[in-house]
């Protein structure tokens, strides 16, 4: 812990652990900066502008014009309904308490948070509106849950969706930021470092995306019939908007307009830029020839990689860390699907898991100040990157049980699945009774 007390600005959004008091709010000497408050609510639209428009458009282009709404729909609905529970009893539950595993019911309803309430940021004594605190949480639990209908699309129940979309949220989401985000969590507690999401966002949705595609079942004809994206172009507008709303994903993690934000912005930049360059470069030398899907997809790759590391890692590292990403997420989404025999859909796992694992892994490599990082001089690599692999376990662990029993409940209570007729049909007329596109 001797690193995270030197270099708090280095850590995740150590978060709730310095959420004040309402009473303590009022302490004389307590600033806020209005900077700091404009950057955090712009970096609150940014992470929504990721989401709606920017995943729902990533992962529409993808799916088959028939499922195009189906799609738009359950990333929009889904972030809808959890910024909601956030508000009602997620915050809570992830940021107060003693557990080590769930907080409390301290906050539910918002009880005790004003316009007066303020959270702590990295520095002693600078503030922020704990409102605004609060939405910039609410939309990485949003966009988390969101991205997990990329791996069952074209062929599950819209309800479905949002029965396991609320099982999934309290009872995984939750858990695993409070252990990695909040000061009593566990993880925290151990020291490990997941600046922006590596392991709450990124591998805990990917394994509960990998749970669904094996539960759900393979869409009909898949191996068998060609299932190509409909639309390129609007796959990589959404690639494009989740690469800017980014810089507010990770750079938004440092709770201030200040340093550790820029270290930020630019490990985003070139993370991604690299991890896009890599994936191309192995897709040519694998296929022949270097697909714009492939570059959109290695970007998103680098994007998922250096979100634990963001704050932490130099330049360098991050570059490293891109061009690392984007080989193994490559790999993941072409070796590793077939190795594992499961219709992940959009590589929900073989990108956002394989990503997350890297990544977070990486963190306690690059993380090292003679490799660029910030770490403290008595930095351990191999100490911290096992602090990192138990981070990774068990966050794979828990959100792999916790996947499995909800979608089991679901699939007793609403049934997953639609059926063959619908499924051939589409989703888009099944579910909504509406087409993305005049016939």
């Amino acid at each position: 812990m001797r690193f995270l007390t030197r270099l708090p600005a280095a850590v995740p959004a150590l978060l709730g652990a310095l959420l004040l008091s309402p009473a303590a709010a009022f302490a004389a000497e307590a600033t806020v900066n209005k900077g700091d408050v404009a950057w955090m609510m712009t970096a609150t639209v940014l992470v929504i502008a990721m989401t709606i428009p920017g995943l729902a458009l990533f992962y529409g282009g993808l799916v088959r014009a028939k499922n195009m709404l189906s799609v738009l729909m359950q990333v929009f609905v889904v972030f809808s309904l959890i910024t909601v529970l956030w508000a009602i009893y997620g915050y809570s539950l992830a940021f107060t308490g003693t557990g080590q595993f769930f907080g409390s019911f301290e906050k539910i309803f918002l009880k005790g948070v004003g316009v007066d309430s303020l959270a702590d940021t990295f520095s002693e004594g600078i503030k922020i509106p704990e409102y605004v605190f609060i939405a910039f949480q609410a939309t990485f639990a949003a966009i988390t849950c969101a991205l997990i209908v990329g791996a069952f699309a074209e062929r599950i129940r819209f309800s479905a969706v949002l029965l396991f979309s609320v099982i999934w949220f309290t009872f995984s989401y939750l858990p695993v930021a409070h252990m990695v985000w909040y000061g009593e969590g566990l993880l925290f507690k151990d020291g490990a470092l997941d600046f922006a999401g590596g392991t709450v966002v990124h591998i805990n949705a990917g394994v509960a995306g990998l749970v669904g595609a094996y539960l759900v079942g393979k869409r009909l004809g898949y191996g068998k019939e060609a299932m190509p994206p409909h639309s390129l172009t609007l796959t990589m507008v959404g690639a494009s908007l989740l690469w800017v709303g980014w810089f507010g994903f990770n750079a938004g993690s440092a709770l201030e307009a200040n340093s550790t934000a820029a270290l930020a912005v630019i490990n985003t930049l070139l993370a991604t830029g690299a991890a896009t360059l890599s994936w191309i470069a192995g897709e040519a030398m694998s296929k022949g020839k270097a697909s714009m899907l492939g570059a959109a997809s290695g970007a998103v790759a680098g994007l998922v990689a250096v979100t634990p590391a963001a704050g932490t890692v130099g330049p360098m590292g991050a570059i490293l860390l891109g061009l690392i990403a984007g080989l193994v997420c490559l790999w993941g989404v072409n070796g590793l699907k077939r190795l594992l025999g499961a219709d992940d859909a959009l590589d929900v796992f073989g990108v956002h898991g394989v990503g997350g694992i890297v990544g977070a892994l990486l963190t306690g490599v690059f993380t090292a100040p003679w490799l660029g990082g910030t770490g403290a001089e008595d930095f351990s690599i191999a100490g911290q990157v096992v602090i990192q692999a138990k981070g990774v376990i068990i966050t794979i662990l828990w959100s792999g049980v916790v996947s499995l029993v909800a979608y089991k409940l679901v699939d007793m209570m609403l049934g997953l699945r639609v059926t063959d007729e619908e499924e051939r049909e589409g989703l888009d007329i099944v579910s909504h009774g509406e087409s993305a596109y005049s016939r």
